[in-house]
C-alpha cells in the first residue's frame, strides 16, 4: 500500500512534500520552524514587553526584577554645594602626607604607636614581655643578640570643619554668592577630598554658640549628612566665635587639623585664646577668612544706608568720606589677624568670594605640605 502525504501546514513554514514510501516508514522530520507572521494564530516567541512613557514623554522600558547585582554610583549625588566634577583635579593629591598623628583605622598617616604594617621603623632590644612574633632572627644569627623589629602604623586623620553661620555670613555683593555659601562649598569640598583619600571629616556649625556638631566619619552616608546639613543652613543670629571655639574644644576629642571658616569680624585676642586649647593638644589650625569685595573696599556711593546684619542697626553715610580710611582699617585688621596667627604657628588665608572656591583648596593643600614637613622631621 502506498500513501500520499499532505504538505505540512503553512504556519510551520514547510514546503509541500510528496513522497511514495511504504506504510511502515517513519514520516520525514519537520523542517526548522521560522518565526510566524503576525497573521498566524500561533506565536513561537512571547510578545514584547510593553513600553511606558515617563513624565517627560520619552518611552521607558519596563524592566523585570532580577537577582542581578546593582552597581551604585560611588560618588554622592550632585548638589548645589558639592560639585564633584570641579574637584577631579584634586582627587589624587593627598591632603595629609607623612604627619605623625594618633589614629585607629589603618590609613595614610604615620602613628607613633608600634604597629604591624609593612613600614619598618627601627629595632629595639628584646625585653621580657615583648612579642616574639617580631623577633629578627637574622639579626640574632649575626650578633647573637635578640632584637625586635618595630613598625609604624599608618593611620587615618580627621579634619574638623568649623563653619560660621551667623547673619553676617549671609552678605552677598552683586553677582556674587553669599559668604556662607562660599564657605559651605569649601567645607563640602574638603570633606569630599578627605573621604576620597580614606580619612575622616567632622563638621561643626556655630553662630553665637556651637549649634550643630557631626562627629568624624568616613563613609558616603557620612559625607551626604555633612553636605545636606550645610545646604539646609539659614545664617542667622550674632557671632560668638571665641565662645564657640571653647565649646568645640570640649567636643573635638581627637587631634587633627582644625579648619575654621568665618569672616573673623571679631576681636582677635579672645579668638586666639580659645584656639590655644587646640594648639596645646597638638591640633594644626587653618583659618579661612571669607570676605566679600564690598567688605574689602566700600562701594563708591555718594550716599548709602548701611544695616548691621546681626543687630539691625542702620547708618546713613557718604562713602566718599570714609572709603580711604575704611580701606586702611580693614587691611590693618586682616594683617593683624594673619600676624597673630603666624606667631602661634596657625595658618591664615584670605578668601575672596569673587574668586573661585577652588583657590581655597589650593591654599589648604599648601597648608598640608607645610605642616607635614615638621612632622616628618621629628621622626628622623
Amino acid at each position: 500500500m502506498r500513501l500520499k502525504l499532505r504538505p505540512p501546514p503553512a504556519f510551520l513554514g514547510g514546503v509541500p512534500v510528496v513522497a511514495d514510501r511504504p506504510a511502515s516508514a517513519t514520516p520525514p522530520p519537520l523542517p526548522p520552524s521560522r518565526p510566524p507572521d503576525h497573521g498566524s494564530r500561533l506565536r513561537a516567541t512571547p510578545p514584547p514587553l510593553p513600553r511606558q512613557s515617563s513624565a517627560s514623554g520619552a518611552p521607558r522600558s519596563l524592566h523585570l526584577r532580577t537577582r542581578a547585582t546593582i552597581r551604585l554610583n560611588p560618588e554622592p549625588p550632585e548638589s548645589k554645594l558639592l560639585r564633584v566634577a570641579e574637584l577631579e583635579r584634586f582627587k589624587n593629591l593627598l591632603l595629609f602626607a607623612k604627619a605623625t598623628v594618633d589614629g585607629f583605622f589603618a590609613g595614610k598617616h604615620r602613628s607613633p604607636h608600634p604597629g604591624a604594617s609593612a613600614e619598618f621603623r627601627d629595632y629595639k632590644n628584646y625585653v621580657a614581655g615583648d612579642s616574639v612574633e617580631h623577633l629578627d632572627w637574622r639579626a640574632w644569627g649575626r650578633t647573637r643578640r635578640l632584637f625586635v623589629r618595630r613598625y609604624e602604623d599608618e593611620t587615618d586623620m580627621a579634619a574638623w570643619l568649623l563653619v560660621d553661620t551667623s547673619a553676617s555670613m549671609n552678605y552677598a555683593g552683586p553677582g556674587r554668592p553669599p559668604k556662607y555659601e562660599h564657605a559651605a562649598r569649601i567645607a563640602a569640598a574638603l570633606a569630599w577630598l578627605m573621604l576620597r583619600q580614606g580619612d575622616k571629616a567632622a563638621l561643626g556649625l556655630f553662630s553665637d554658640h556651637l549649634g550643630t556638631f557631626i562627629p568624624p566619619g568616613g563613609t558616603r552616608r557620612h559625607l551626604h549628612e555633612i553636605v545636606s546639613t550645610l545646604e539646609r543652613v539659614l545664617p542667622a543670629s550674632t557671632t560668638g566665635l571665641a565662645p564657640s571655639l571653647e565649646q568645640a574644644a570640649s567636643v573635638f576629642k581627637k587631634r587633627g587639623r582644625l579648619v575654621v571658616l568665618s569672616d573673623f569680624l571679631a576681636e582677635p585676642a579672645p579668638v586666639f585664646d580659645a584656639l590655644g586649647q587646640f594648639l596645646h593638644r597638638g591640633f594644626q589650625v587653618l583659618l579661612l577668612q571669607i570676605l566679600d569685595p564690598d567688605e574689602l573696599d566700600l562701594p563708591d556711593h555718594s550716599a548709602a544706608r548701611y544695616v548691621d546684619m546681626e543687630n539691625g542697626q542702620a547708618l546713613e553715610i557718604d562713602t566718599a568720606d570714609i572709603r580711604a580710611d575704611y580701606r586702611i582699617k580693614i587691611r590693618s585688621a586682616i594683617d593683624t589677624l594673619a600676624a597673630e596667627a603666624a606667631a602661634r604657628g596657625i595658618e591664615h588665608q584670605l578668601v575672596n568670594t569673587r574668586d573661585p572656591y577652588t583657590g581655597a583648596l589650593e591654599a589648604w593643600l599648601g597648608f598640608r605640605a607645610r605642616t607635614a614637613a615638621p612632622a616628618s622631621g621629628r621622626r628622623r
